[in-house]
């Protein structure tokens, strides 16, 4: 793979898992603890709009085309034991892809729809709303870390 490939590829993806994991922190550090201040009907109901309003083309493509990149930066350097930038890039893309993206689709989406098909009029808000957040905001500080810890590891393999 000629080398401008894999800086290219490397540069985007230290970007992307920056960006990615930098909206991630934002949710961790303030916006679901401002979401969590309101009562359990208003902080459901910002929760649910936010569901909604993420899912739009640049998100996806910020997203999902971070992860396509990182699995293209970990599949075209050479041998991982070459050099410690080639495992670092695999690292890098291993943290995104299963640490980020799978931990999005197994644990955070799942969650998501469920509070969807809530009722803000349902009873058991209180409760629904006390679950889905405890859980929810384990698994984002779980993919922040990994966004985080993958953008480390993709800046590092460029340095190296």
């Amino acid at each position: 793979m000629p080398a401008w490939f894999e800086i290219f590829t490397l540069v985007t993806a230290t970007t992307g898992a920056g960006l990615v994991g930098g909206i991630f922190f934002a949710f961790s550090n303030f916006v679901m603890k401002a979401l969590g201040e309101l009562d359990a009907a208003q902080g459901a109901d910002a929760m649910q709009r936010i569901n909604v309003t993420v899912l739009n083309p640049l998100f996806f493509a910020l997203f999902f085309g971070t992860g396509f990149i990182a699995l293209i930066a970990g599949i075209t350097t050479p041998d991982p034991w070459s050099s410690p930038g080639a495992m670092l890039s695999r690292i890098g893309a291993a943290l995104y892809l299963f640490g980020t993206l799978g931990i999005t689709i197994v644990f955070n989406v799942p969650l998501n729809e469920k509070l969807a098909r809530t009722k803000l009029s349902d009873p058991d808000l209180a409760q629904t709303w006390t679950d889905y957040f405890a859980a929810w905001m384990w698994w984002n500080h779980v993919r922040t870390i990994a966004a985080l810890l993958a953008t480390i590891c993709f800046a590092l393999a460029i340095a190296l």
